[in-house]
């Protein structure tokens, strides 16, 4: 693949080229030369106006491979992933069977090599994620897995949680954790506070989240290890792990893209597209994890893409399953919460990476081009017709969003949208 870019902009922290209007040419895969009035024979985009940035990295990313492809496959998968602009995906193992040894690892990256996004199966904590026992973590880590996690299914043994942190240490990966403690948020399925009293349902306090983390920062300060919180979604988790930073502790944390600028105001119709978990909170807390993002206490954003068929979302709402779509939309929703242009590179494309200990991609010669093209004032339709998902479980479709991903290149393979 020949390529030459003209007059992007360049958002690249790492890039001697950051914030400067310039021309990069790329030669099968690899950046030649970067400057101005750059000429070659090769395939031309015009990107006045338009910014360069590298590929975006999703850590929490649900994909139905294995055993729950009618929810979404690789190949639909990693689509829809191209098309919201990243390059990399970090798997949840929400899978049946779910990836708690070698074997479904190196499964996973057999069938996805030689695709334009990256693959990163992330692997269970305990054995069948059951919560008892803990899984092959070693050997799972020498077949690719890059950190542990038991998923959307909480660690609620602390004995199992403490092994797990100590055991990762001897080979330097990282453990996972999704807070919640599920004896307080039981079978409740949204927020609990105004909303959920004025639709007369049991609500989920922000007390199940928070309890979790202070468990397992008190784990991670005893144990010395590190620890990343996924999907953080009140505002006092943002407090505790802004001190757990400021006291050291090696910790890291996430926010899913739609905490950002939804709020359980909008289950105010029953709509079962908006059930998620953790649930929308309060626009107290969506504020708090902006700014939470802004001042650096939050480290990434994720999709927390979870597709479903439609007979588990089209359904009344204390039965429909939780989740929505999320990686086309990702970018748009994150230019929709306020953020700058730099600060969605720092925690869609930077951050996420260096969580994992992988490569960060850099726009500089010499170096693979891994990067997405991004317009921040085009506006698009999500419609059906556009969204590569096998699932259609999004709030936002059907609507005009502003933000939209052009291009996305990677392993010497670009797609265009």
């Amino acid at each position: 693949m020949n390529l030459l870019i003209k007059s992007a902009t360049v958002i690249d922290p790492a890039s001697p080229f950051n914030k400067q209007v310039t021309d990069i040419l790329i030669k099968d895969g690899v950046i030649t030369e970067i400057g101005a009035s750059l000429t070659a024979d090769a395939e031309t985009i015009d990107a006045k106006g338009k910014y360069l940035a590298p590929g975006f990295f999703d850590l929490n990313c649900n994909i139905g491979e294995l055993g729950l492809e009618t929810k979404e496959d690789l190949q639909t998968g990693t689509a829809a992933a191209a098309a919201g602009g990243f390059t990399g995906i970090a798997l949840t193992p929400n899978t049946h069977p779910p990836v708690h040894s070698k074997a479904e690892v190196e499964y996973l990256l057999n069938r996805a090599s030689n695709n334009l996004v990256d693959i990163y199966p992330l692997g269970t904590i305990s054995n069948k994620r059951e919560g008892k026992d803990m899984a092959e973590m070693y050997d799972m880590y020498k077949s690719g897995a890059k950190a542990f996690t038991d998923g959307n299914r909480p660690v609620q043994d602390a004995g199992l949680m403490e092994r797990a942190m100590l055991y990762v240490q001897g080979f330097g990966a990282k453990v996972i954790s999704y807070p919640e403690d599920t004896s307080i948020a039981g079978k409740a399925k949204v927020h609990e506070g105004v909303v959920s009293t004025m639709l007369g349902m049991k609500g989920i306090p922000s007390l199940a989240e928070e309890l979790m983390i202070a468990r397992d920062l008190y784990l991670a300060e005893d144990t010395g290890s590190e620890i990343h919180f996924t999907t953080i979604s009140t505002e006092r988790s943002v407090e505790l792990i802004r001190e757990a930073k400021r006291k050291g502790l090696k910790v890291t944390c996430d926010v899913a893209v739609h905490n950002l600028i939804l709020t359980d105001q909008a289950l105010m119709g029953f709509d079962s597209l908006y059930k998620v978990k953790p649930p929308l909170r309060t626009q107290r807390d969506a504020d708090a994890l902006i700014n939470g993002l802004k001042d650096g206490t939050i480290d990434a954003i994720v999709s927390q893409h979870t597709p479903h068929e439609i007979e588990f979302k089209d359904v009344e709402f204390e039965v429909a399953e939780y989740g929505i779509i999320g990686l086309q939309t990702a970018f748009s929703l994150a230019i929709k919460a306020g953020l700058p242009l730099e600060l969605i590179v720092e925690k869609l494309s930077v951050n996420p990476r260096k969580i994992l200990n992988i490569e960060v991609p850099v726009i500089a010669k010499g170096q693979q081009a891994n990067f997405v093209l991004l317009d921040t004032e085009a506006e698009w339709e999500y419609t059906r017709g556009v969204n590569r998902s096998k699932s259609y479980n999004s709030p936002f479709m059907g609507q005009n969003l502003k933000g939209k991903v052009l291009f996305t290149c990677n392993n010497d393979q670009l797609s265009k949208f």
